[in-house]
């Protein structure tokens, strides 16, 4: 497929397996809703609703006791009563200043946020296209389990009302806190974007703002994938299935799905205008909720039947299956009764096969790849292993920077075992999301995708899309495989990677457990890699970070591992000096782009640091350091390494990772200094301001600059180093 740019890792990983669910009295398998919820929540910062990020640094309980006590309501100036909330581009000028925000307390004398429960039929799609979110939605209220981590209970009109709302999106492996203000935007007297079929009932309205909010502008709701959606509503794994292609055993997949409580969607084509009604009643580039799918006796024999919602929430199939066609008649009273709503609220059944005829795709998403359980004669269970990762380009490795298609052992590979077979049944998921940005609107996506190698590095499959998730199921016969995620292009990125793999014959009193899945590293601390989500985190107001909140970052994000804490911690005085190394404005604080060079230091050595401490002790002896720094690219000699094992280790010249960041941060900042050689390179080009900060005993006049031997270096590293 051409070529690649190679890339370095610096590995986050997090892992769900059967070991660890049973630990905590609970399995990862299909039909329990409840035991799924419980088992992802327990995997730490990844994914877990104990470790919620706050967008925009706004904590909700805060704002609105502050509003509380001044007796004012909540105006949101981060996403603002204003156009540019809007966008610039989704109505025309003239348009856009006519719109006008609305609070519901302005439209309604009791507004309430939720009415007699939530439900698909409480939505109503507005003027914004933003169907592939709607429908997603409408999926997601049938599956209370994830509904409850978007949409919390502490809020609402009647008690401590100030205006104020929050909503919870999963976003690259962490769930993050969307703070909003009650606005809405109106037209023409008209709702702009989603309207509640029952007119005092808000939360479709506000949960859809906040989504605009995380994406940048309603203008970025209008089009998108029902994938994307999906996946930011649960945080699980999609698979989309073609419908001109489909799978052989979708009838079953799609039963499967119903039955696991899985999220499904599907879409038409949009080769024709969007938003066309045909005279069947389907509408031509539009996106739907998928509600069920059942096998019913039918006249001699049996029907296979799925269930659609329109997000319109009107405008409905006319063909058969739908709600007054005569095949109705042949169905028993009692399961007629029990399937058919014949109501114009846009949902409809179809035969599987007009399905597939009238649709393009098909999209299923849960906790873990449940919906392709079907067919199994045992229980079985998913495990997920996790990889949080940076993708940079031509890093100096030593490496070219392309490499061929087929040259995959010369690339980071992340392993995996399948413990059992059967040759009828889907083992394998391989999920791949590029993550974007906070500035959504601004995000570029790339095409990505992944190889997956045999131990022999035969490449067995390839797959690549320009889209944000790539994600694809396999059967694979046990053995040891890796994946190997690639870009097409020459651009850091972030991304993450999860592999979840059927384990078959477990159950709670088993004494032979399935493996879990080996990655190429050791498991590192659990967070999301995404440094301007971490920066935000600790930041002030002026978007900076001093020692003490450079202090608690480390300590509380870095050092969650047991590896990487057992050195000890950061202290007040080692955060001041990695400061004053990355401290380019001299102002005592960290910008966010200087933070983001820290951070690429810091999990390069974290990288470093677990390839070399062999012993899995936690600490790098002499030697140790020694093949570390030769890993990061530099120079030293036995006089150095002897004083910095002293100036950084302890009483057994053992260095802890703290320790090893505040060594190689130093020496490698310091190293830098001496880079621009001169001539043949024996001495080296330093002005007369780096000669005074550097060697202040050396003369040298202001403006000139001066040459210093390698000798010098060396001298000066040595002092440096130890003081």
């Amino acid at each position: 497929m051409g070529v690649v740019p190679v890339c370095h890792f610096v590995d986050v990983v997090w892992r769900v397996t059967p070991e660890a669910s049973q630990e905590r009295g609970m399995m990862l398998a299909p039909g329990s809703a409840q035991t799924l919820e419980q088992g992802w929540q327990t995997t730490g910062t990844t994914g877990s609703l104990q470790n919620v990020k706050k967008f925009n640094n706004q904590d909700f309980s805060r704002l609105r006791a502050s509003c509380l006590s001044q007796g004012l309501l909540f105006e949101d100036a981060t996403f603002p009563a204003h156009v540019s909330s809007i966008g610039p581009n989704l109505l025309p000028e003239d348009t856009l200043r006519r719109i006008q925000w609305k609070r519901p307390t302005e439209l309604q004398r009791n507004p309430y946020l939720i009415v007699d429960g939530v439900s698909r039929f409480d939505i109503m799609q507005g003027e914004i296209g933003d169907c592939w979110m709607l429908a997603a939605l409408g999926s997601l209220t049938l599956r209370k389990q994830f509904l409850e981590n978007v949409l919390p209970k502490d809020q609402g009109f009647q008690d401590d009302y100030a205006g104020i709302f929050h909503f919870r999106f999963w976003q690259c492996g962490a769930w993050v806190d969307v703070v909003i203000d009650d606005r809405l935007p109106f037209l023409n007297g008209r709702y702009l974007s989603v309207q509640p079929r029952t007119s005092n009932e808000f939360w479709p309205s506000l949960l859809e703002k906040a989504y605009a909010k995380l994406r940048g502008s309603y203008q970025n709701l209008h089009g998108g994938y029902l994938s994307d959606a999906l996946v930011d509503l649960t945080g699980g794994v999609q698979v989309q299935f073609s419908l001109k292609d489909p799978p052989p055993d979708l009838e079953e997949i799609l039963k499967a799905a119903d039955k696991s409580n899985c999220l499904m969607g599907c879409s038409t084509s949009s080769q024709l205008k969007r938003n066309i009604e045909l005279r069947n009643g389907i509408v031509q580039g539009h996106a739907y909720t998928v509600t069920g799918a059942v096998k019913i006796r039918y006249k001699n024999g049996w029907k296979h039947i799925v269930r659609i919602w329109n997000p319109w929430g009107h405008g409905e199939w006319k063909g058969s299956w739908s709600d007054n066609s005569p095949q109705w008649d042949y169905v028993e009273p009692k399961y007629r009764e029990a399937l058919l709503r014949n109501k114009d609220d846009g949902e409809f059944w179809m035969s599987c096969k007009n399905f597939q005829e009238q649709f393009s795709h098909l999209y299923i998403c849960n906790r873990t790849p449940t919906f392709l359980d079907f067919g199994d004669q045992h229980s079985t269970v998913w495990s997920v292993d996790g990889h949080s990762n940076l993708w940079s380009p031509g890093l100096a490795t030593g490496r070219n920077k392309y490499f061929p298609a087929g040259s995959i052992s010369t690339n980071p590979q992340y392993f995996f075992k399948v413990p059992d077979y059967d040759p009828k049944t889907y083992n394998v998921v391989i999920s791949l999301m590029q993550k974007h940005s906070e500035d959504i609107q601004d995000a570029k996506t790339l095409k990505i995708g992944f190889f997956i190698t045999t131990e022999n590095s035969k490449v067995l499959e390839q797959n690549f899309s320009l889209t944000r998730d790539v994600t694809n199921y396999f059967i694979l016969s046990p053995g040891t495989y890796a994946v190997v995620p690639a870009t097409t292009e020459d651009q850091e990125f972030e991304f993450l990677l999860r592999i979840f793999v059927k384990n078959q014959d477990y159950n709670e009193n088993s004494n032979s457990l399935p493996s879990q899945a080996l990655p190429v590293d050791e498991p590192r601390q659990n967070q999301d890699s995404s440094y301007k989500a971490v920066f935000l985190r600790y930041a002030n107001q002026d978007s900076t970070i001093d020692a003490l909140q450079l202090q608690q970052l480390l300590n509380e994000v870095i050092l969650q591992d047991e590896m990487t804490s057992l050195g000890g911690r950061f202290s007040f005085d080692s955060c001041r000096g990695i400061l004053a190394l990355m401290d380019l404005n001299s102002n005592g604080r960290l910008t966010l782009q200087e933070f983001g060079s820290l951070w690429r230091s810091l999990t390069k050595y974290m990288d470093i640091f677990s390839k070399e401490d062999r012993n899995h002790s936690g600490f790098l002896d002499v030697s140790e350091l020694k093949s570390a720094i030769q890993t990061a690219g530099l120079a030293t000699n036995e006089q150095l390494l002897h004083l910095m094992a002293l100036r950084y280790g302890d009483a057994g010249r053992r260095i802890g990772f703290s320790d090893f960041v505040c060594c190689m941060l130093r020496l490698e900042t310091m190293t830098r200094a001496f880079q621009n050689l001169a001539g043949d390179g024996s001495q080296i080009l330093m002005t007369a301001m780096e000669v005074k900060m550097l060697l202040p005993s050396l003369p040298v006049q202001s403006g000139t600059t001066k040459c210093v031997s390698r000798r010098v270096k060396l001298k000066w590293l040595t002092l440096v180093m130890y003081t």
